[in-house]
């Protein structure tokens, strides 16, 4: 199944002595999937522009009316030359009407709006 729509994020990075940045995550999405996310992230960018970062998103809310939540695991890396991101659910983590759902979410940024396509099962 596909599930399509917006979503407006809020990132709040965190004062840490660290060389990897830590940001608070808080996400709102509409469309298919209506909620909320919020999460951690860990990145890292290097002088040359190189770049990664892990998140986890704890979703909540509905998916194409049925309620529930779900982990959402974040995966991406850049460098001059390319990137990749791979964000999915966390097996096991369904809970709710959501319980036994699996799939990847892809995010689409574009004059400054950010959409998802979730692909699923449940």
């Amino acid at each position: 199944m596909l599930a399509k729509g917006l979503f407006e994020i809020n990132l709040n990075p965190q004062k840490d002595d660290n060389p990897a940045g830590r940001i608070l995550i808080d996400k709102t999405y509409n469309g298919d999937l209506k909620g909320v996310g919020i999460g951690q992230m860990i990145s890292k960018r290097t002088e040359s522009g190189s770049a990664i970062y892990y998140a986890i998103e704890e979703f909540s809310g509905q998916l194409n009316g049925k309620s529930g939540s779900f982990t959402l695991i974040h995966n991406g890396v850049m460098s001059k030359e390319e990137q990749s991101l791979e964000v999915f659910v966390l097996e096991g983590s369904g809970e709710g009407e959501l319980s036994n759902i699996a799939g990847a979410l892809h995010i689409i940024q574009e004059n400054g709006t950010h959409a998802y396509e979730f692909s699923y099962t449940l």
